[in-house]
Parts: structure tokens; C-alpha cells; sequence
């Protein structure tokens, strides 16, 4: 009868020293979860028991402590990403605006028809930017909200871009460029979007007429299942490109600084391809900047 008694007194003892050690053990976690809510660390949740619930409870208490750390890398970074937009957009407005203040200077004081029309058309010309850095702002702002939804359906490719080089015509013979066009005649029937598609073809030969290139190529090929489209421009200063960073958001070439575009441009063109499950890439070829990009056809 002793024997049992010491035995149960003995299993009283264990368990009330168990229950110490894991009441320790909580108040601990406790304390640990007061101070990373109070602070901002890289500490993740220790423990002395490791076993049983306790290190359960750890484990789970540290896997979602680094999900809400991922959360808040990626909130702040978003929000890094809204303040570097706002920052170069203000930026690239800020020397439009100026100039039509002093445009505006001029037209009012001026009393000769001819220099009136000239401001005039200074203006609208201003204006035109202007409206295009808040489109590319917009369009950039709407493809990387993650649920934007860019509908797709079944369009030929082929089509597409002869219709959107055609609206060009008028632009390059003012510039006195004669483009090299390639066109494979057959049918390139892929998943896209018209609107996307065509972003993306007028994005990437803006960005050679801002860049004053003189000589531009366009071809359209089927690579197997893949429709390959190849933009070409001859340019006087590659080492003012980098090939690896033009389709990074704000990027741009020293010489087209003044130019009318927040940089947005190749960014977007980038966005609309990956929607459209291409691909898009660029590089240097022996004074030539080009640019690729690939789709998956359909049949």
C-alpha cells in the first residue's frame, strides 16, 4: 500500500513539474509574441520543449509569423513600387507643365496671328504627352493589379500587326523613314487580346521613334508553333541601351530624357505579352537595338 502511494505521489510530482514547464513554456511564447508585436524583428518563436503540442504550437505560431512578414514585404513593397511611380511621373510632367505655363504667357501677349497658331499648336502638342504619361500610367496601374483580368479569345496575329504598323505610315514619312517590313504570308491564328496585342506593337515601335532611330524593320514569322515577331531599329548610340533593363518600369535611354513618355512604355508591352502567354525579350546586334517576341499558336 506505501509502494502505491509513493508511486502516485511520485506520478503527482511529474505532473505538476510537467505542468511548471509548460506553463514556463507558454508564458514564454507569450512574452516572445508581446515583443515581436511591438517590434520589428527577424526572431522567430524558441521553445525548450521540443515535443508534443508545444512544439506544434510553435511551429504553427512561426509559419504564421512568416506569412504575415511575407504579406508586409509584399505590402511594402507595393507601396515602394505607388511612390516610385507618383515620383518619376511628377517628375516627367513637371517640364510639360512648365512649358505650357510659359506657352500660355506667349499666346496671351501675342498679337500676330501666325505666332498665335504656332503656340497653339506648341500647346496641344504638350497637352498630347501629357494625356499619353497618364494613359501609360493608368494601363501600367491596371496590369499589375493582380485581379486584372485580361480576356482572351482567338485572333490572328498576322492581322493584327499589318493593321497596327499601317496607322504608323503617316508618322514615319513625316520622318522620312522608310520601314523594312516582313510580313510571312500564312496564317497565325493565336490565344490574345486585340486591345493587348495591338499595346503591344504600337508601345514597341513608339519606343524607336522616341529614341530618333531612322531605320526600322518589322518581321512576322512562324517558328513552329510559335509566331515570332522581330522589331529592328537602327541605332547611332547603343552603348546608351541596356538591353537587360529597357523593359524595367521608368527605364530610358539618356537621349530620349526630353521625349514624351514616363518610361512606361516597354514595361507595359512586357506586361500585355506575359498575359498573353508570350514571351518578350531584347539585345544589341551590331548597331541594331531589337526586339522579340514570341506566342504559342493554335494549330
Amino acid at each position: 500500500m506505501g509502494a502505491i502511494i509513493v508511486l502516485l505521489t511520485a506520478a503527482v510530482i511529474i505532473l505538476v513539474c510537467i505542468l511548471i514547464i509548460y506553463k514556463r513554456q507558454i508564458r514564454d511564447i507569450c512574452r516572445q509574441l508581446s515583443f515581436l508585436k511591438e517590434h520589428e524583428s527577424n526572431l522567430m518563436i524558441t521553445k525548450q520543449i521540443n515535443g508534443g503540442d508545444i512544439r506544434e504550437l510553435a511551429d504553427c505560431l512561426n509559419e504564421m509569423i512568416e506569412r504575415q512578414r511575407k504579406e508586409r514585404r509584399k505590402y511594402l513593397k507595393k507601396e515602394q513600387e505607388i511612390s516610385d511611380i507618383y515620383t518619376n511621373l511628377s517628375h516627367d510632367i513637371r517640364t510639360p507643365l512648365t512649358s505650357l505655363n510659359g506657352y500660355f504667357e506667349l499666346l496671351r501677349d501675342s498679337e500676330k496671328l501666325e505666332d498665335r497658331q504656332r503656340y497653339l499648336s506648341v500647346i496641344e502638342e504638350r497637352i498630347d504627352s501629357l494625356k499619353e504619361m497618364l494613359e501609360e500610367l493608368f494601363t501600367y496601374t491596371r496590369l499589375k493589379n493582380e485581379t486584372y483580368n485580361l480576356e482572351l479569345k482567338e485572333l490572328y496575329f498576322e492581322r493584327i500587326l499589318k493593321e497596327t504598323i499601317f496607322s504608323y505610315y503617316d508618322e514615319w514619312e513625316k520622318r522620312g523613314i522608310e520601314p523594312d517590313i516582313q510580313i510571312e504570308e500564312t496564317s497565325m491564328k493565336m490565344l490574345g487580346n486585340e486591345q493587348g496585342l495591338k499595346r503591344v506593337v504600337r508601345n514597341i515601335i513608339k519606343n524607336g521613334l522616341d529614341h530618333g532611330q531612322s531605320q526600322i524593320c518589322i518581321a512576322l514569322r512562324r517558328d513552329g508553333q510559335e509566331a515570332v515577331c522581330l522589331f529592328r531599329n537602327k541605332t547611332e548610340r547603343p552603348g546608351d541601351i541596356n538591353p537587360d533593363r529597357v523593359f524595367e518600369r521608368f527605364y530610358k535611354a539618356d537621349q530620349a530624357r526630353s521625349k514624351s513618355s514616363a518610361g512606361l512604355g516597354l514595361s507595359i508591352a512586357k506586361e500585355f505579352t506575359t498575359r498573353m502567354n508570350g514571351q518578350i525579350k531584347a539585345f544589341l546586334d551590331d548597331g541594331w537595338f531589337a526586339i522579340e517576341i514570341r506566342f504559342p499558336l493554335l494549330g
